[in-house]
């Protein structure tokens, strides 16, 4: 094979090496999902829609999942004061996981008025994988508590996942169901959030350092073929 050719050829196996790994590489995936709820409350049935975000961020040996309302749900015949409503939901686990993980969050920040749709402040809890593999995150139940009263909404249209993970278990651990636990470090802000840009970066990095290198070797061949075509 001539110079000319061996080299166009190291360029392109460079070239589909690094195409290889971005299109190999896991990503994460997060969509916003409607889902239908139906609240128990105690003056009757109730129904809404709300769109749920839900979002994955590394944390430690685990990853902070956050749980988003793009709408309020549900409602209260009357006033409820600042601090007077504490919400908490379940999150139901599937594809390399099982099971349910639950997160929490503050009570309402300023009055809710009677008879308006109960806006959700973002609930957070701690997932630890006990195997890696991708995991889907999907709205579960959703509990109210407020003036000593309990509201239970419950997703009835099936939703799909709002967010899917590729998730890596800490070394040594084995498959099992995981459910979640508060996070006190208050570090999760500072950590990289998991999702589809920061997969897209470091893997565009690697795919550059490949064809970096296969250039490196197509000049370093073409330097040596016209050093020995000068010698002679």
């Amino acid at each position: 094979m001539s110079y000319p050719k061996r080299t166009a050829a190291l360029a392109s196996v460079a070239a589909l090496a690094g195409s290889a790994v971005l299109m190999a590489a896991p990503a994460a995936r997060a969509e916003v999902v409607n889902v239908n709820y139906q609240c128990k409350t105690p003056i009757g049935d109730k129904s809404a829609v709300s769109p749920i975000d839900i979002k994955g961020v590394r944390s430690g040996s685990g990853y902070r999942i956050t749980m988003s309302w793009q709408k309020g749900v549900s409602s209260s015949p009357v006033d409820l004061g600042k601090g007077a409503m504490n919400p908490s939901a379940t999150i139901r686990l599937g594809g390399a996981d099982s099971g349910t993980m639950s997160v929490t969050g503050p009570a309402n920040q300023a009055v809710v008025p009677a008879n308006t749709p109960i806006k959700i402040n973002d609930l957070t809890g701690t997932y630890t994988p006990k195997k890696s593999g991708k995991v889907t995150f999907t709205a579960g139940v959703l509990t109210i508590k407020a003036l000593g009263t309990t509201t239970t909404c419950t997703p009835t249209n099936s939703p799909g996942a709002s967010l899917t993970l590729e998730v890596t278990a800490a070394s040594g651990s084995s498959g099992g169901t995981q459910g979640g636990s508060d996070d006190d470090s208050g570090s999760a802000a500072a950590l990289p959030q998991t999702g589809p840009e920061d997969s897209a970066i470091a893997l565009g990095t690697l795919g550059g350092t490949v064809l970096l290198a296969g250039a490196a070797g197509t000049l370093w061949l073409t330097r040596r073929n016209q050093a020995a075509r000068a010698r002679r």
